[in-house]
């Protein structure tokens, strides 16, 4: 009967659960050491030291604790996880710091002013010191290894606590090296070397002081939700890479134990398909993704308009203020200076002198309206205002109904015509026709098609005046 294989989390806390463990063992045993040694040798420094690693069984305590409730899954009350449970231990060995340091100096002081006090720097306080600092080295390395392969702050600040040890043991040893001198070597400054070892106290104590305030200025950001110094810039710079992304709006951080949790917004062109402006909130994620691997990323969308867009719906503005329709703005930009191409629709009862001054009139007041265009160009079309015989000539023009759809079916390069209308008006003939493309292509494509439709067949037959292309999309193929 097979077991299932444990996940990549349960691993991880299976992991991060074992280098706690070992730190609890290791503390234990050092603190039992140090407090034998120190009241039979009556050194403050040694004492200090065994009140400080007295501390770090406690923070390993609280670490063993934290690392178990931190990896738990997210659930209705906890829609962020139970990573902060890690921040909160750490916050609770900064206390213990602060408390552990205020009794050290204050022992420290009554000593050299105030007391003497008798240190007996025998053999077994420097084999406990020098032993110390041994495992001490051991045990940080491994937790600082364990710490960055989980980015696990609770491991981070064990091994920062026991990083000090380190520095605080040698300290000690130098206090207990000169004691020792005062007594063996220099019997003159005995009272003055016999105060070294609470001064090498102090020298603790202010070690662990420095290294308390930082960490609990870490721990409090974290839990204030005090977002990582320069992310929000990285983040933002990731996510203007991405294309699509007009630019980056609002940003929200917050840490929750070794995951970190990002909600932003990105601006995105609003004329974008949903399907396009979903892919571009995904690459934006990958990029989050592969700046902070593990991160929990939610991405807004906000639709704004484009430059070019204003534009276009401006011009559309001043004509319709003129009661000129317009169609087929294209703004182009050249050397900094914006032109436009555009297609006037005018009435047919019209004389070209009254259609060119009003087309003038229109390029004018683009202009004053919207000083950034340097140049219109305008195209005048008839709207289809009047009305002509428009008779049905389509069942008695078969050859010719023939010729429209070999054209056009040319043009696309297939099969696409069908349902052709011809229309006499005139001399004149007025030819309307449904053309199939594909489903998913771009519009532009399609009006360049239709267009091109249009231009070849009043080519190729000169009594063709008018040509309709209505393009539509194929069924989909079985």
């Amino acid at each position: 009967m097979s077991t299932e294989e444990p996940t990549t989390v349960e691993l991880s806390r299976r992991e991060k659960q074992r280098a706690a463990g070992n730190s609890v063992l290791a503390a234990l045993a050092l603190t039992g050491m140090k407090l034998v040694v120190g009241l039979l040798s009556g050194s403050l420094g040694l004492l200090a030291e065994a009140a400080h690693s007295g501390l770090d069984l406690v923070a390993a305590l609280i670490t063993l604790v934290a690392v178990s409730v931190s990896d738990r899954p997210a659930d209705e009350s906890h829609p962020y996880g139970h990573g902060k449970v890690e921040n909160f231990s750490a916050l609770i060995e900064t206390v213990l710091l602060f408390l552990t340091c205020a009794w050290i100096i204050y022992e420290a002081v009554h000593r050299i002013f105030f007391r003497s006090v008798e240190v007996n720097p025998s053999l077994w306080a420097f084999l406990v010191v020098i032993i110390s600092i041994g495992v001490d080295v051991s045990r940080s390395k491994m937790l600082y290894r364990a710490a960055k392969k989980h980015q696990s702050q609770a491991l981070e600040a064990d091994a920062l606590h026991f990083s000090t040890d380190v520095w605080s043991s040698a300290v000690v040893l130098v206090g207990l090296v000169l004691v020792w001198l005062g007594r063996k070597v220099l019997p003159g400054h005995v009272s003055v070397l016999n105060r070294a070892d609470a001064v090498a106290a102090l020298g603790v104590a202010f070690i662990v002081l420095f290294v308390s305030y930082r960490l609990g200025k870490r721990t409090i950001d974290v839990l204030l939700d005090r977002a990582p110094e320069g992310l929000k810039e990285k983040i933002v710079a990731a996510a203007d890479e991405v294309e699509g992304v007009i630019s980056a709006g609002k940003v929200r951080l917050r840490r929750s134990g070794a995951l970190v949790f990002v909600d932003m917004t990105i601006e995105v062109d609003r004329t974008l398909a949903f399907e396009r402006t979903h892919a571009i909130a995904e690459d934006v994620e990958a990029r989050i993704q592969a700046l902070l691997p593990g991160a929990d990323a939610v991405i807004h969308t906000d639709p704004r308009e484009t430059e070019r867009e204003t534009m276009a719906r401006r011009i559309r503005a001043v004509a319709e203020r003129n009661q000129v329709p317009v169609h087929n703005i294209s703004v182009h930009e050249d050397r900094g200076e914006i032109h436009v191409d555009l297609h006037l629709e005018v009435d047919d009862h019209l004389l070209l002198h009254q259609a060119h001054d009003l087309a003038s009139h229109i390029e004018q007041d683009l202009r004053g309206a919207l000083p950034a265009i340097k140049r219109v160009n305008t195209h005048i079309e008839s709207r289809g205002t009047g009305i002509g015989s428009g008779l049905d000539v389509t069942a008695e023009e078969g050859p010719l109904v023939e010729r429209v759809k070999q054209i056009t079916d040319s043009v696309v390069g297939r099969a696409c015509c069908h349902n052709i209308l011809i229309r006499r008006q005139g001399d004149w003939l007025a030819v309307s026709l449904h053309c199939g493309f594909e489903r998913n292509l771009p519009v532009i494509e399609a009006h360049r098609l239709s267009s091109r439709i249009e231009e070849i067949l009043k080519k190729e037959i000169p009594a063709i005046e008018q040509v309709l292309v209505h393009t539509e999309p194929e069924a989909p193929r079985a």
